[in-house]
């Protein structure tokens, strides 16, 4: 197997190949490492690599599988780890010269201990926005991280860092967090599985509002079995999480999706949610998913019923906590923040506690609507972006996305308007890839499922990329 075949082999499968003693850990995290020297400078998808210690963490690994130690499931396997989320001895920046001079982390987050439990190897802080503020990953702090399909579009956002480097084939997993769309996002733009757990099911430690959190932690990869295995690692309640306690996904796989005969499964289609258009390539991409469900048998039928996605009342409860957050940080740094934060911070700052509670009432009216479809659709399935991924100057406070020559609102009105409304209602959503755009840039579908249903989203997942597959494609631009 040469490098490059290593660099694109499936988290699964390289953990077989080292269970079974025919991959070395130390060899596959060096060639890992020699791959992200070599890309970083083009790609700057990293904010801090941790060689030394990813070094010494695969010569565990080897002595470990020397000894016959029994091995976890991603033991030996490289993983990425976002810049909002603690690694111990690392910085955690937040993307944000805010934090420029954090020191080390004197702990792991809960999550990462999971990872870390299941074998896996850290290589290093993958880049986000200020606070993950936006669906574009750049910032003042760290320049402009890129897609590794076409080097002047981005790679999404907040999770971009993670997305470009799993697409590129520096580690085949990565840790992202999703607030308003940001790992499904990034999946999307990057020919990547993106998975947005149902509320709870992956603890929120380090959420500063438990009960009201819409922030979720998940698996950036490129096959559907990858981010099912991590997202196992990950799920189980913590103390400090408190929707966490009995949250975890204990839902079995739905018999009638054992095999691939999808008869008797129902699927809501919805083309549009608070977007004004979709972008054709990204319309034909999706209708060919749908199809090839209804080649298994499945029933497939479009929502036409008008349903408020409550765009106004998610963008007041987004930037108004910004507005709260961040204030602490204007007198000393605003300056040197993220104009977007700051902008998003003047808009979040002029809504009022009425704006706020309505915001937060709609919220509920928007979860038993989705209940309601639930009800009658064992999924619901919608593009994940109304477009391929937008240029890397793109102006996520002020410019508008353009969509077949017409513009269509800022990003969460005009590109990524599928996604932040299943940060609300807390359903599962998976973003999957579809194909590739007339650019050449992927595209991609998300899965929408019942609560807890994290494995029946993840079934019908995988029974598109058998139909689909797309894995076997590797960008070029690196």
């Amino acid at each position: 197997m040469t490098d490059t075949d290593l660099l694109f082999t499936p988290a699964a499968k390289a953990a077989a190949l080292i269970r079974s003693r025919k991959l070395s850990p130390v060899e596959y995290v060096d060639a890992v490492l020699a791959a992200i020297e070599r890309a970083q400078p083009r790609l700057n998808c990293f904010r801090e690599v941790t060689a030394e210690q990813a070094r010494r963490d695969a010569k565990k690994a080897e002595e470990a599988v020397t000894r016959g130690d029994r091995l976890g499931p991603l033991h030996g396997i490289p993983v990425s780890v976002k810049d909002l989320v603690d690694v111990a001895g690392v910085p955690t920046r937040h993307g944000s010269a805010i934090f420029e001079d954090n020191p080390p982390a004197s702990t792991d987050d809960v999550l990462v201990q999971r990872l870390k439990t299941a074998g896996a190897i850290v290589i290093g802080k993958a880049t986000s926005p200020e606070f993950g503020v936006k669906g574009l990953t750049d910032g003042p702090s760290f320049g402009i991280t890129r897609n590794p399909w076409n080097l002047e579009r981005t790679p999404g956002g907040s999770s971009g860092g993670g997305a470009a480097a799993v697409a590129a084939g520096l580690g085949p997993l990565s840790l992202g967090t999703d607030g308003a769309g940001s790992i499904r996002g990034p999946a999307s733009c990057s020919g990547l599985v993106g998975l947005k757990a149902t509320l709870g099911a992956v603890p929120a430690d380090t959420t500063r509002d438990a009960f009201g959190n819409n922030v979720y932690a998940g698996p950036l990869a490129r096959t559907i079995t990858d981010a099912a295995i991590m997202h196992a690692a990950l799920t189980g309640p913590s103390a400090r999480d408190p929707w966490s306690q009995g949250g975890e996904d204990k839902r079995q796989l739905s018999p009638a999706l054992m095999g691939e005969d999808l008869s008797g499964i129902r699927i809501g289609y919805i083309e549009l949610t608070a977007n004004p258009r979709i972008a054709g390539d990204v319309r034909t991409n999706t209708r060919a998913s749908l199809a090839a469900w209804e080649a298994m048998g499945a029933d497939v039928e479009e929502v036409t019923e008008k349903i408020d996605w409550i765009e106004y009342e998610g963008r007041v409860l987004y930037q108004a906590n910004f507005a709260v957050f961040c204030a602490q940080y204007l007198p000393k740094w605003q300056n040197q923040m993220d104009p977007v934060t700051l902008a998003f911070m003047d808009r979040g700052a002029r809504f009022t506690l009425a704006d706020f509670r309505n915001a937060q009432f709609a919220r509920t009216t928007l979860f038993r609507k989705i209940q309601s479809l639930l009800e009658r659709y064992d999924f619901l399935v919608t593009p994940t972006n109304a477009r391929t991924a937008l240029d890397v100057g793109h102006d996520a406070a002020n410019d508008e996305v353009v969509i077949d020559g017409v513009k269509c609102g800022i990003t969460r009105q005009g590109w990524t308007a599928y996604q932040y409304p299943f940060n609300l209602t807390g359903h599962p959503a998976l973003a999957v890839p579809s194909g590739f755009g007339t650019d050449g840039l992927p595209t991609s579908v998300q899965i929408v499922g019942r609560w807890a249903a994290e494995t029946d989203v993840l079934r019908l997942g995988a029974l598109l990329e058998r139909a689909r597959p797309w894995a076997q494609h590797r960008p070029s631009a690196v």
